[in-house]
């Protein structure tokens, strides 16, 4: 059909709300025409541009577009509410997308639904923090191991006695394997009808086989997601403190929209995904400077120059505690170097979705990645942690900068918290729920790290070589739930004989091998320099 043809009678006036199918190209450079949401219409020169935000996409591919890329035939009206309209009880001033009215109403649901299975209400904080990080797709079906409660965590020791047991729960049709965590169990394995199976705990040994797979052997079906979701399919509700909290009211229309156009950082020249909050002065300008070493923004390219000439920064500010080649870690307290840190927020929501930028950053310690060169040590990514996390989180938000993604500085910077980790005799876990992007990297960093384990056991006496979950969480400082949620993606777990055995099969290994060959950049132990700090003295801060 020809573009003349897809475009409708011009008098018909589009307004924000509405729907229709808009022209992009895909990977594959092909024309497709996707449905789209209008969220802004402006003028410029004479000419109406769009604000496009395309259904079921992630909102980094949202754009302006011209009129001729819009598919008029197919036009949908935002639907018109009630004279009074609500929102969560409060009158409303606005027509909102259906999706988002499913995400709210979601989140209503996951409050109300998790609030008394924790025994308590979760308290508003009286300190906002750094960022708060929300999966931007969540699956509403898989049922995974919840976390432990702040206060058991805090009664247990360093490496806690497991509490986790597969347990299973005679139904009519189904028998099912279970992992009861906090007297709550969730359904995990599904197992072979008619056959009963003894209890096994994480403290329990499971053997390892290599390079088959039993006939009778019944699969561990892969979760969706990782430890993500609650058992009754919806995601659990998300802490009120630290940096991730629940509340979606920020994402309003403007917030939904990219601001800055484009970001000049060092030698890179960066498009943004998301909105970020820099001054409204900033956001009209073609392009915002940043000093690479201070992150400050600029307005122009002479207000940058006169900048360097004053900027004694040639690396972040804070303590480097790694050093190997030219790769570096600096360490950062929030509150002794709360400018930079302010600003590497305003710049790291720029490709972080759903979170929502506080200024106290406080209780936060940042974790930057640089490259070293004649002119400095220029950043990379970094990541962010809690001083005190009472859910053994050693992560709160992570990115590496866009430039240098699929380069395997993501893994590094996965490997360098976990390091952290070690050094602090703690097991820890990432902030969840994970973006898009955060699970598959950490996804792919747990199968390698625990593949590397079971590939590297010797078996002892000639019988196969054994070992339990809680000594793979040992040994990498992986939280116990993670092994457990990484073993039912990569379908490793099986129930053969009267117990559970771990199956590697020649296409695992094969493609862990072809994996590990292409991963170059690891963290040396020898080459980091970390004392922890005891953080619950709140002097330190």
């Amino acid at each position: 059909m020809a573009l003349t043809n897809k475009m409708a009678d011009a008098s018909v006036e589009i307004v924000e709300g509405c729907r229709l199918p808009v022209l992009r190209r895909n990977q594959e450079n092909e024309d497709e025409w996707p449905l789209a949401e209008i969220l802004s219409v402006r003028d410029t020169l004479g000419r109406k541009l769009y604000y496009v935000h395309y259904v079921d996409f992630n909102k980094r591919l949202d754009e302006w577009v011209t009129p001729d890329r819009l598919d008029m035939k197919k036009l949908q009206f935002p639907k018109k509410e009630a004279k009074t309209p609500t929102k969560n009880g409060l009158p409303g001033s606005r027509p909102s997308s259906p999706d988002r009215d499913v995400r709210k109403s979601l989140d209503l649901n996951v409050q109300s639904a998790s609030a008394p299975s924790r025994g308590k209400t979760l308290p508003t904080p009286k300190r906002k923090a750094e960022s708060v990080s929300l999966a931007s797709q969540v699956s509403a079906v898989t049922s995974v191991p919840s976390l432990p409660s702040s206060a058991e965590a805090s009664q247990a020791s360093v490496y806690p006695a497991v509490r986790e047991a597969f347990s299973n729960k005679s139904r009519e049709d189904e028998q099912l394997t279970s992992i009861t965590t906090n007297g709550t169990t969730r359904r995990i394995l599904p197992s072979q009808p008619g056959r009963k199976r003894k209890n096994c705990g994480t403290d329990e040994m499971i053997k390892v086989f290599q390079y088959n797979s039993p006939r009778n052997a019944s699969g561990c079906l892969p979760p969706g997601e990782d430890s993500q979701d609650s058992s009754d399919g919806i995601p659990s509700a998300p802490r009120m403190t630290g940096s991730l909290v629940s509340d979606r009211s920020h994402d309003d229309i403007v917030t939904r929209m990219k601001n800055i156009d484009c970001i000049e950082l060092g030698r890179h020249r960066l498009k943004p995904w998301y909105f970020s909050p820099y001054p409204q002065e900033l956001t009209s300008l073609p392009i915002l400077y940043l000093c690479e070493f201070c992150l400050k923004f600029l307005k122009s390219l002479k207000c940058l120059q006169r900048h360097l000439t004053k900027c004694n920064l040639r690396h972040p500010p804070g303590n480097e505690i790694y050093r190997k080649g030219t790769i570096s870690f600096f360490e950062i307290d929030g509150r002794k170097n709360k400018t930079y840190s302010q600003n590497l927020c305003l710049l790291a929501k720029c490709f972080l979705d759903h979170k929502t930028l506080y200024y106290d950053t406080d209780p936060f310690l940042f974790y930057v990645m640089t490259e070293y060169d004649s002119k400095g040590f220029h950043i990379v990514g970094y990541f962010s942690k809690e001083k005190e996390s009472t859910e053994d989180y050693n992560v709160a938000c992570i990115l590496t900068l866009p430039p240098y993604q699929r380069r395997g500085y993501g893994k590094l910077l996965i490997e360098f918290s976990y390091e952290l980790s070690k050094v602090e005799g703690k097991t820890g876990t990432p902030e969840k729920p994970l973006s898009d992007l955060g699970l598959l990297s950490y996804r792919s960093y747990w199968s390698q790290t625990i593949l590397e384990i079971l590939m590297d056991l010797k078996s002892d006496n000639g019988e196969r070589p054994q070992i339990t979950i809680n000594e793979i969480s040992e040994i990498t400082s992986v939280k116990k739930e993670d092994v457990i949620s990484t073993l039912q993606y990569l379908n490793l777990i099986n129930y053969y004989k009267g117990q559970y055995i771990l199956t590697l099969s020649e296409d695992i290994v094969e493609g862990h091998e072809r994996a590990m060959q292409k991963r170059h950049l690891r963290i040396d132990p020898k080459c980091l320099h970390f004392t922890p700090k005891d953080w619950s003295k709140r002097g330190k801060w």
